[in-house]
């Protein structure tokens, strides 16, 4: 049998001189409705075509690590505690977590600049809505608007890139992924500092206020810079293409279908059964000290009904079947979801052991924490210049588990030179793995459904991130002490051990070149 990764270069290769589906008389259709973006030997991928998809795809990760410096603020101005306002963490995970698929499916099914566009747009309602709020209500919902239009950036910014490298007949970069990759560690990592700065500018209303400019500047780039969606054509139901369908047919059609009508597969009672069961999950494991046992109920018959319904319908929201037969991207979603498991519980573990545990401030934590943040982004760029996966991915996982030992041995007397050599072992990884598993995404996901596929790879993020969470809050209870730092730390050293094995024994990450698919 074929390596899959084998097949996907031989098919870029083979893809070079076919750009995309061609027309009844042979030529593109791509080219005939946009000559002017339409030239031979482009380089292609241009800094104005990736900025306002840079732009876009920062908001999620910023918003997620932003909100922490706001939360004492807002508590006092509404009188709640932390119980309370720890909702505005978790329903932006959540509803990213649905809504993820579900735009990226929007963007391979409508187009994906079409669903960019309109994302930045809820995003601009959320900011109002947070930034007018009179109650601590409309914050959840300016929460909930954020996370669904934040969503719809980076797997629509994977579609786009997928059309550019039809258009230019080519694979997309690595150094293109990095650049994604890098705007969402550098918002993450720069989250919490810039938040402390609004907040202290302009209270916690600035938290919300912010992503009304940054949505806008998106939104006025992208309508400019960003081509016009692709034409659709209709794909009827039939054999799963797996990850290399190869060439498009000469025939006018992306598949067996109708030329030129548009292309159906929404499937909104999939979406729903889908976004039914992930929030029964979600909603489990954010409180695993105190589980809510009953869930795992109405979670077992929402998913049984949607694997039911997903293998019965002819144009299903998640295609279990092509991820059934697609080892090489089924692996790539576990491996994404145990990674960010991990590093989140370094991310927000860590952090807290340092502040109670170790007396540290904020700030003293922070600048603890920089070699992280650092290594980070500095190793999504190094991770960018190798053609290989497996490489890259096989060293991220060492460093996690290495870095869960040395955690698992640190104490009140820890030295601080090994403090932040465990925050560094982390930051590599992060950087490396981010970017690589991007790659795979590209490498083995079917070209036609790109964007549900990196949504697919994000909701993998979140509910490793809810986990995370979980395990913090359980392996601590009221304060984070040694103890429940070393147990998490033991945790986590299981888990990097079962990453390396997931890692090194995958043969479809031994190709010595892995390129990108189309």
């Amino acid at each position: 049998m074929t390596d899959p990764a084998a097949r996907a270069g031989h098919a870029a290769a083979a893809e070079s001189d076919v750009p995309g589906p061609a027309t009844a008389d042979g030529e593109d259709p791509y080219r005939a409705r946009f000559p002017r973006e339409w030239k031979r030997g482009d380089p292609g991928f241009s800094g104005r075509l990736t900025a306002p998809l840079l732009l876009g795809s920062l908001l999620n990760p910023l918003n997620t690590t932003m909100i922490s410096t706001a939360l004492v603020s807002i508590g006092h101005s509404f009188g709640i505690g932390a119980a309370d306002t720890a909702w505005l963490i978790s329903v932006l995970y959540l509803a990213s977590a649905v809504a993820q698929p579900v735009l990226g499916k929007l963007a391979d099914v409508i187009g994906p600049r079409r669903v960019f566009l309109a994302g930045l747009l809820v995003v601009v309602a959320s900011g109002l809505v947070g930034t007018l709020a009179p109650t601590f209500g409309w914050l959840i919902v300016s929460r909930l608007l954020l996370g669904i239009g934040t969503s719809a950036a980076y797997p629509a910014a994977m579609a786009v890139l997928r059309d550019e490298s039809r258009r230019i007949g080519r694979a997309t970069p690595r150094t293109v992924l990095a650049r994604l990759s890098f705007a969402g560690l550098g918002s993450a990592a720069v989250g919490p500092t810039l938040g402390g700065l609004l907040v202290s500018l302009t209270g916690w209303r600035g938290i919300f206020a912010v992503n009304v400019p940054v949505a806008l500047i998106a939104f006025g780039c992208a309508m400019i810079w960003v081509p016009a969606d692709p034409p659709k054509t209709i794909r009827k139901p039939g054999p799963d293409p797996g990850p290399d369908p190869g060439p498009e047919p000469e025939s006018g059609a992306a598949g067996p279908g109708t030329p030129g009508e548009p292309r159906l597969g929404i499937d909104p009672l999939g979406i729903g059964l889908f976004a039914t069961a992930l929030t029964l999950l979600v909603f489990f494991l954010l409180d695993l000290a105190n589980p809510m046992w009953w869930l795992l109920a109405p979670f077992a018959a929402a998913t049984a009904a949607l694997v039911w319904w997903q293998l019965r319908t002819p144009l299903p929201f998640i295609d279990l079947r092509m991820i059934a037969r697609n080892g090489p991207l089924a692996r790539t979603y576990l491996r994404h979801g145990l990674s960010y498991l991990q590093i989140y519980c370094v991310m927000y573990g860590y952090t807290q052991w340092l502040e109670e545990g170790r007396g540290f401030s904020s700030g003293a934590t922070g600048l603890i924490m920089l070699p992280m943040s650092v290594a980070a982004l500095v190793c999504s760029l190094v991770g960018a210049r190798t053609k290989s996966i497996r490489t890259p991915l096989g060293i991220g996982s060492v460093l996690l588990t290495i870095g869960a030992g040395v955690l698992a041995f640190v104490s009140g007397d820890t030295p601080m030179a090994v403090l932040l050599l465990a925050g560094a072992c982390f930051g590599i990884p992060q950087g490396l793995i981010g970017t690589s598993n991007q790659a795979a995404v590209q490498q083995y996901a079917p070209a036609d459904s790109i964007g549900s596929a990196a949504g697919l790879q994000r909701t993998a993020q979140y509910i490793g991130a809810v986990t995370a969470s979980s395990l913090i809050a359980l392996a601590y209870g009221q304060k984070a002490g040694d103890s429940g730092l070393h147990l998490m730390a033991g945790v986590s050293v299981v888990l990097g051990v079962l990453l390396m094995i997931l890692t090194l024994t995958d043969r479809a990450l031994r190709s010595r070149t892995q390129e990108t698919r189309h």
